[in-house]
């Protein structure tokens, strides 16, 4: 489910607590989070409804000025309405991760998971070498169109070792450190 940046800024806020989406389906379940730039988000409900069902309060809790402004967000999608309650639950743990210089053991591990991973240790090294370029440059440098690129370097993200800019990624403390190892069991 994606959140642009500004509802995620009400949502931050308190300002915003629901969110209206078409889909075929429901691709979040009531209970489960959703990790976004703010922080864990998480879904206290989700229900089928209506276009008509929707109220001018519930656009507002949405981040809609108006119920006809919501409504033209939700036009030419198909599929069933769905109301979702969320709430901000908690800071993005991999953002403390990333914080966090590895014990020797998860060194070890890391370093056994990363060289099992071909590709892992080179793009490490070209996001240390240009921090805060751009996804397609890199990708482009990596050999990679971006659509296969971009899911490598999330991948590393789940363990702490890069983080998103504004634009591209850098290395974080953790990735640094375990790039300098994985590099000196190179040398």
């Amino acid at each position: 489910m994606l959140i642009k940046k500004a509802v995620l800024q009400g949502i931050a806020s308190g300002d915003i607590d629901l969110a209206f989406r078409c889909w075929k389906r429901p691709t979040v379940k009531q209970g489960g989070t959703l990790r976004t730039a703010i922080g864990v988000l998480a879904i206290e409900s989700i229900e089928a409804t209506t276009r008509q069902k929707i109220t001018d309060d519930d656009s507002r809790l949405a981040g809609y000025a108006s119920r006809s402004e919501l409504l033209e967000g939700l036009s030419g999608r198909e599929g069933t309405v769905f109301r979702i309650s969320l709430c901000l639950s908690g800071e993005d743990p991999r953002a403390a991760l990333a914080q966090q210089q590895p014990t020797p053991e998860e060194l070890v591990a890391l370093d056994q998971r990363l060289r099992r991973l071909k590709w892992a240790i080179d793009v490490l090294r070209l996001i240390h070498r240009w921090p805060g370029r751009r996804a397609p440059d890199l990708a482009d440098e990596f050999g990679l169109p971006t659509d296969r690129f971009k899911p490598r370097v999330r991948r590393l993200k789940e363990f702490g070792l890069t983080k998103s800019l504004k634009v591209g990624y850098e290395l974080s403390p953790r990735g640094r450190c375990v790039l300098e190892h994985l590099e000196r069991g190179q040398a």
